[in-house]
């Protein structure tokens, strides 16, 4: 039974030594949680500037031995003794793999688990057997060796780059409060229940307890992209009781205890309790800091820590590292498995023959051929030929294949690396393959998964169009009246009438500000709305330079359009909002705010201006204000509506705007009814929703905005490219559902074609059941007929389901909250989920966490046996790219933490698409050639010996020298293969993009499968029989001119050989769709050199140097001076391949393949250049969709109207900082992946 002191050693077994430097001697810290393990290869130092918390999350896992599950946290702060009795996790991390005492043996121990290097360390130590080994050790010692030694260069130097991370991470400093004194400490050393002081742009540490901060109230700002991908500030709050706390001395007294939630993964909850004073108070998520997160626009704050290092929420979002490998490798593995039994099974057969033919037979020779002393029987003799014959015929897989592959994924590696249509001009950044293992797979991917905020779009909000009083503006047109394209535009608006505008602001319509300059009170009106309604906070810096902080982008840009149009918002105070208003200053009386949240769909202010009149504000989505309108003129209703259709099925986010003005009685009226709401200690928000909803009726519409939240380069034309290619889209995303929804109708993933469009947002179990279960009763309607007519009734199960399923007829999408998604992804119900949405075209799963990402691609990983790519630019996405077959990072405006955790890189998500359907499928066409051909021309090489063995007495002689045995893999055979796997191509890359169902058969794995392995081997074997009896025929009765006979080993050995490299240079030259100079020069060069090699092997010269080793000589120049041998050559080589061209014609003739049709469809184009492919444009219809404030965050109204959000020396935040297909496919197809339809014309409704 361990003591407390052992157990904590048994916990730090394998952990990083975190010393605290404290008295004489130093102390061990630390948990079982504490060490984390690597990462990413490859992994590049990193800058100070991409983040600290990112780079955690990219690159660790939790991998040590786990302490018991807590059930409550607790935390004392300035208190370490009495912390550490409870061992918590510290703050350090480890991320490297070995040391220099451990690398040499932990690395080979790695490398040998490998099936192929066992293999060939097993061969070679029997081949140190002098008994049993007819090869020299070289032949296996040398490419072993060779393979190991790079294989441990490479990881020598990954685990360097960790090293240098993780002291770069652990030596960060941090002010923590020791002692009553500030001192600057490594964060390896902060501990659980340590006060730490963060200053304005500081990443935070740990999850902190915010205890107070130089913001009145205890307020603080943090920019959370690295947790949930949002750009836009949020605001957390120290509880009152602590706000105070903002002296060194009054801090150094806090003894408060904090009991709370045990370490969990849930970003946006938190649930404690604060002991202080013999009181307590409730702490919640508003109170928390999490790691990750940066503070903003605060000088500075204090924090207690509560979880520290892999419990912070952050690291408890991280999937664990995993060593990623393609289904070829796997295959592969499996093969090298079968080979081995076949291999055994040859030995057997000729072992058996062995001791048969000498039992029978060499007992008659033991005169002259005696049997060795170690031999005492035939039995045993058997025995050690079973051996000799291992040894001899391992070339059905030898190590060369390895090191060929890896060469060749190398080759593919580089092609992307150096692709310059993958290279972004505008960041100078190029695509990057950042580990080499993966690229055949690219060319099989069915299923990716994208985030969407600075993946699919810029997460830059540009204001487009707007509707004012029934007229449109936004629009441009040329003299004919035709509308102008974006390039054929003229120069944009000229704002310089208004000196405060933003410069960074662009509209081309300048009919919209000559309404402004002429006084339309309309439009007057609705900027004045815009420039008013909303909850942005101002700072001028200096005369005219204004910077606006907005909850939420989409904010930001309405307030910046009304801006420039001359109605700049200036400033706020708790109870004031002051724009000048076309150069004129005027500050309007804020009466209240009624906040935005995701039911109410809209936001209103309202407001006394100097005149005494008061109006209500409101602007939101368009299927709620619609709805609460006085009866306006039908025509100017219709004419907004059909606006909003336009800016709709442009993808352009929407909103509606009105007013409505109050008197003075009736607001105070409902002034006293509201706060009588806000006060009720029951259904409080329920009675503010009923007074809300009263004063938000009877409205005028002013008009309607469209914001377009500017999809990256590309991304529509590309999703479309991909799902002609079959590869499903799903979308996972931090953002709230609706702006989800709107982005998937801008990037053509939903549309208005389709049969519906289902909504999951159910709080329950029950409730989520409920909905998926109608989602797929809906889709069952229209394949209820299942077989000839038979009619599906009962409950289904599962399998049946999927295939009935699988059988819709309809377009179908599926957008699941993150709420829904927790319960959908529960054990008892994951595959119902699972089978509904990969029966819907497209699935967006909205407000999901990280960890809820890496779910979702593990889900479909297990039940779907498909490939799986993961897309993202966050360390949001990090687990997600981890958890896939395949992570690929966007540099994008996120930092770069989801390019560290990556396997392939780039800057912009349309170069998916030539990463996929180019370099993927070629990548995964080139590699199937290669194994195909590679155990093609090593089966045919290896068995001949097979077939000798009937005819030398089973006694493991070689047909070939040993130096030929030793070359054939090395030289003669080696560089057309490679440069066949490295070069080929189908068809061009074009073509490629051109006909994405090319695709399809890597996704199907139909270029190198068991059934194609077995072809490989059986043409292998049909040569090797071919190559050896052929000759041996002929031999039998052949003479030389001078009558003499032919048939002597050495003439034969020659023969055959040079038949051999003869034949499978022919096929390869066949195989090879893509000739090259370097295919010319490797192809035809080897069999020079083989020839040269010969003749240099049989020469006077040699036998001079090493009689012993060259001891034939003349004997290739004779046996090839020979016709008869030319022409067994000739023969030889005619039948292996004669049959293989008239399969091939055959083939092409009547089952042509679809790449076999594209390259005839490219040779006709050829015949007529004059013919044109027309393409045409296609539209759709559009469906009001509304956009308004998606990111934005309840309850930062009621935070302006309290003040405490207000800075006492002034009424603005400080340092804000704008951030800114053929019928076999076809049919393989319906078996394995989601059928379904389009009806043209079906109206879509929403379903919730």
């Amino acid at each position: 039974m361990l003591t407390g002191l052992d157990l904590g050693q048994e916990r730090d077994l394998g952990r990083p030594l975190c010393w605290l430097k404290k008295g004489g001697w130093p102390r061990l810290r630390g948990s079982g949680l504490g060490t984390v393990c690597a990462g990413s290869e490859g992994l590049a130092s990193i800058k100070d500037s991409h983040g600290i918390a990112g780079t955690l999350l990219g690159e660790m896992a939790l991998c040590a031995k786990k302490r018991p599950p807590e059930e409550e946290r607790r935390a004392r702060a300035n208190d370490r003794e009495y912390n550490e009795k409870f061992q918590y996790a510290s703050n350090c991390i480890k991320t490297s793999k070995y040391n220099i005492l451990t690398f040499l043996p932990v690395n080979l121990f790695e490398q040998f688990q490998e099936v192929a290097n066992t293999y060939f360390l097993f061969l070679l130590i029997l081949q140190l057997i002098p008994q049993i080994s007819s090869l020299s050790w070289f032949t296996t010692i040398v490419p072993l060796v060779l393979v190991l030694t790079i294989t441990a260069v490479k990881d020598a130097t990954d685990d360097y780059f960790r090293h240098k991370s993780d002291n770069q991470v652990n030596n960060r400093q941090s002010q923590v409060l020791i002692g009553g004194i500030l001192q600057q400490e490594q964060w390896m050393n902060v501990c659980v229940g340590d006060i730490i002081k963060l200053e304005n742009n500081q990443f935070v540490a740990a999850d902190l307890l915010l205890l107070s901060s130089s913001e009145p109230h205890g307020l603080c700002y943090i920019e959370t992209a690295e947790l949930d991908g949002e750009t836009n500030m949020k605001v957390r709050q120290a509880i009152p009781v602590t706000s105070e706390l903002g002296e060194i001395n009054k801090l150094a007294k806090f003894d408060g205890e904090v009991i709370c939630e045990p370490p969990n993964n849930k970003l946006d909850r938190f649930s404690g309790t604060l002991y202080w004073k013999e009181s307590k108070f409730p702490l919640s998520n508003q109170n928390v800091l999490l790691r990750g997160c940066v503070l903003r626009n605060t000088e500075w704050c204090f924090g207690l820590v509560i979880f520290a290092g892999p419990d912070t929420k952050l690291m408890q979002n991280s999937g664990r590292t995993k060593f990623k490998r393609t289904s070829i490798d796997r295959l592969m593995n499996t093969l090298v498995l079968w080979i081995f039994g076949f291999l055994v099974c040859m030995g057997v057969i000729l072992a058996v023959g062995n001791a048969i033919w000498e039992h029978k037979v060499g007992k008659r020779f033991q005169v002259y051929l005696p049997w060795d002393e170690a031999v005492g029987s035939a039995f045993f003799s058997g025995f050690l030929s079973f051996w000799s014959y291992i040894i001899i015929l391992n070339t059905v897989v030898p190590i060369s294949l390895y090191v060929s592959v890896e060469v060749i994924r190398l080759g593919h590696s580089y092609f992307i690396n150096w692709d310059r249509k993958m290279f972004c001009m505008k960041k100078r950044t190029p695509a990057e393959a950042r580990t080499t293992t993966l690229n055949e797979e690219l060319g099989q991917v069915e299923y990716i998964f994208s985030d969407k905020t600075g993946t699919l779009t810029q997460n830059i909000m540009v204001f487009n169009k707007c509707s004012i009083n029934g007229r449109s503006y936004g629009d441009v047109f040329d003299v004919l009246g035709h509308k102008a394209e974006l390039g054929e535009r003229p120069e944009p608006i000229d704002f310089s009438f208004n000196p405060l505008a933003d410069k960074k602001f662009l509209f081309w319509d300048p009919s919209l500000l000559e309404a402004v300059k002429t006084g339309d009170p309309h439009t007057h009106e609705f900027f004045r709305l815009l420039s008013l309604c909303h909850t942005v906070m101002s700072e001028e810096k200096s005369e005219g330079e204004l910077y606006y902080k907005a909850q939420s982008p989409d904010e930001g840009a309405l307030v910046t359009a009304a801006r420039n149009f001359g109605f700049v918002f200036r400033s706020r105070t708790p109870k004031t909002i002051t724009v000048q208003e076309m150069g004129t200053a005027i500050t309007y009386q804020l009466l209240a705010i009624l906040d935005f949240n995701n039911i109410r769909k809209r936001m209103s202010v309202i407001v006394r201006n100097p005149e005494g009149k008061i109006r209500l504000y409101c602007k939101g989505a368009d299927t709620i204000l619609l709805d609460r309108l006085q009866h306006a003129t039908p025509e100017l209703l219709n004419c907004t509506t059909d606006h909003l259709n336009e800016y709709a099925g442009e993808g352009l986010r929407t909103l509606v705007l009105a007013y409505r003005d109050l008197d003075e009685g009736y607001y105070e009226d409902w002034a006293r009814r509201r706060l009588q709401a806000s006060l009720a200690q029951d259904s409080r928000e329920d009675r503010l929703a009923s007074v809300f909803e009263e004063v938000e009726s009877n409205m005028m519409l002013l008009g309607a905005t469209a914001i377009e939240d500017k999809l990256q380069q590309g991304v529509p034309e590309t999703i479309a490219l991909l799902t002609l290619a079959n590869i499903k889209i799903w979308v996972l995303t931090g953002d709230k559902q609706e702006t989800a929804v709107n982005i998937g109708y801008s990037c053509k993933m939903l549309t208005d074609d389709m049969t519906e469009v289902f909504i999951v947002t159910g709080h329950t179990v029950l409730e989520v059941r409920e909905e998926l279960r109608r989602a797929r009763e809906k889709m069952m309607d229209s394949s209820r007929t299942v077989g000839n007519g038979v009619t599906c009734q009962g409950k289904l199960s599962s399998s049946k389901l999927a295939s009935v399923l699988e059988a819709v007829t309809g377009e179908y999408a599926l957008v699941i909250n993150g709420h829904s998604l927790a319960h959908a992804l529960e054990a008892d119900m994951e595959l119902e989920f699972l089978e509904t949405a990969c029966a819907c075209k497209a699935v967006i799963c909205c407000r999901v966490t990280p960890l809820q990402k890496a779910q979702v691609v593990e889900l479909v990983k297990k039940y779907k046996k498909a490939v799986t790519l993961a897309i993202g630019d966050g360390a949001n996405d990090v687990s997600m790219i981890k958890t896939a077959h395949i992570g690929v990072g966007i540099s994008g405006q996120e930092g770069i933490q989801a390019v560290l955790a990556s396997d392939y890189s780039f800057s912009q998500f349309k170069f998916l698409q030539r990463l996929l359907l180019v370099h993927g499928r070629w990548s995964y066409l080139r590699m199937c050639k290669f194994l195909c051909y590679f155990f093609y021309k090593n089966f045919a090489f290896t068995m001949v010996h097979f077939w000798f063995g009937f005819f030398c007495g089973f006694s493991a002689q070689t047909v070939y020298d040993q130096y030929f045995i030793t070359l054939y893999n090395i030289v003669y055979t080696s560089l057309p293969v490679l440069a066949m796997g490295v070069f080929d191509q189908d068809v061009p890359e074009q073509r490629s993009m051109e006909y994405p169902k090319l695709y399809e058969p890597g996704q199907l794995n139909l270029l190198f499968n068991k059934r194609e392995f077995f072809i490989c081997i059986a043409q292998g074997v049909y040569t090797s029989v071919l190559t050896f009896f052929v000759p041996y025929g002929v031999f039998a009765e052949a003479t030389r001119d001078d009558g003499a006979q032919l048939a002597d080993y050495q003439s034969f050995a020659v023969t055959v050989a040079t038949s051999l490299v003869i034949v499978v240079s022919v096929q390869i030259g066949l195989d090879t769709g893509y000739w090259t100079a370097i295919n010319h020069f490797f192809i035809w060069g080897s069999l020079a050199v083989y020839f040269a090699i010969l003749f240099a092997m049989h020469s006077d010269g040699l036998f001079g140097m090493f009689p012993n080793q060259f001891r034939f000589v003349g004997n290739a120049q004779n046996t090839l001076a020979q016709p008869t041998v030319w022409l067994t050559i000739l023969l030889t080589t005619a039948v292996c391949i004669l049959p293989v061209v008239a399969f091939r014609f055959l083939r092409l003739s009547l089952k042509p393949d679809l790449s076999d049709t594209v390259r005839y469809t490219q040779l006709v184009r050829k015949k007529h250049k004059g013919q044109l492919r027309c393409r045409r444009r296609a539209g759709r219809a559009g469906s009001r969709r509304s956009g308004y404030a998606f990111s934005h965050q309840e309850g930062f109204g009621e935070l302006i109207m309290s003040g405490k959000n207000m800075r006492l020396s002034s009424l603005a935040l400080s340092s804000f900082t704008a951030r800114s297909s053929s019928s076999w496919i076809e049919s393989l197809r319906r078996k394995k992946s989601d059928g379904g339809g389009s009806p043209s014309g079906a109206e879509k409704p929403l379903k919730g």
